[in-house]
């Protein structure tokens, strides 16, 4: 296995580690209040990759979930507290929030739920009104 695209993450802590193989499905900015709520913070970094990808290597036990819908499992760690996942069984999907993986090269390409961002990014990017139509969204763009 070529070691370059492993890279490994963990929670705040460190008791649940994991590695993520390959390249990701997506990356981008998601500024929906659901992932506002949950990330405490204005705006949340995503990456989405196949579930084949990501391994839990250490810690597996600590893991808690909780389920707001059936669209979507959060994944956090019961010793910190630190988040670490989202699966998304409807799009076969899970988000590994850019930041539990320090050395991966986060290059997002899009943000999605700019209708409900509290923060205006101006990079260029796209900003989708919801999520992509493949992704069961409208795929209508808003101007930064």
């Amino acid at each position: 296995m070529n070691t370059r695209y492993v890279h490994e993450g963990s929670c705040f802590c460190g008791a649940v580690q994991f590695t993520v193989t390959g390249e990701p499905a997506a990356m981008g900015y998601c500024h929906c209040g659901d992932c506002r709520l949950w990330s405490a913070g204005p705006v949340n970094a995503f990456t989405l990759w196949n579930p084949d990808a990501v391994q839990v290597t250490r810690g597996a036990e600590n893991i808690r979930t909780h389920n707001k819908t059936e669209r979507s499992t959060r994944k956090w760690c019961a010793t910190c507290g630190g988040h670490l996942f989202t699966d998304h069984p409807h799009w076969g999907l899970v988000d590994v929030y850019a930041a539990t993986i320090p050395s991966f090269a986060f290059q997002p390409g899009v943000h999605v739920h700019y209708q409900e961002t509290v923060l205006r990014m101006k990079d260029g990017l796209p900003k989708l009104k919801d999520l992509p139509k493949e992704m069961g969204g409208s795929g209508d763009t808003l101007s930064e």
